[in-house]
This record gives C-alpha cells, structure tokens and sequence, in this order.
C-alpha cells in the first residue's frame, strides 16, 4: 500500500504561479510511473502530465510550456511546477502513483487532492 500526500495547492491569479508537491511513503523509484491529474467541477479525470522510472515526460497540450513535472526520489517526492496559470487550469489536482502489483500488473495509488483555483 503506497500512501501519496499532496500539497500546495491555493489562490493564484492569472499568469501566476504554484508549485505542487507530492510526497509518497513507498519508494517512488519502484512506480512504472508518476504524475498529476486534475478534475474541474462538471468533468472528468484528466492527465495533466507523467514521468517514467526513466524520466520520460508527457504533459496534456494545453499545459506543454507551462507546467513542468519532476521527481526527488531521494525524497520520495514528484512536483509539479505551474506557470502562466489559466483559469480554465482550476480544478483539483491529484498525485498519481502506478506501482507494480504482488501478482503481476500494476495498481494504481491516488492523492486526495489539492485544490487549484485561478481566479481575480
């Protein structure tokens, strides 16, 4: 059981910026992958961006520039660096961590959530 821990999330203008930070209690070097998915009021889960046990990145279009993922695995931490923020970038946002599973496959562990409200 991996237990994943967000924060810093808040209040931000238009075109300011926040730093989310994830802390996992499992290593973060066993996960096939980590990321941040975010959900706005009135939709669904979506993938903001990733990073792979190899540091391979992807990020949603509309956040390619502006958003950067990384990871401190000496930390067991995954941040998500937010620039240039939108409105349309309000949502929750969740930390995401797929680990390899006892028998075979993968399992999926999830954050809470941190809210992300751009608004003023």
């Amino acid at each position: 059981q991996v237990q994943l821990v967000e924060s810093g999330g808040g209040l931000v203008q238009p075109g300011g910026s926040l730093r989310l930070s994830c802390t996992a209690s499992g290593a973060i070097n066993n996960a096939y992958s980590m990321g941040w998915y975010r959900q706005a009021p009135g939709k669904a889960r979506e993938l903001v961006a990733t990073v792979t046990s190899t540091g391979t990145t992807n990020y949603k279009d509309s956040v390619k520039g502006r958003f950067a993922i990384s990871r401190d695995s000496a930390k067991n931490a995954v941040y998500l660096q937010m620039n240039n923020l939108k409105r349309e970038d309000t949502a929750v946002y969740y930390c995401n961590g797929n680990f390899p599973a006892v028998r075979g496959g993968s399992t999926d562990y999830w954050g809470r959530g941190t809210l992300v409200t751009v608004s003023g």
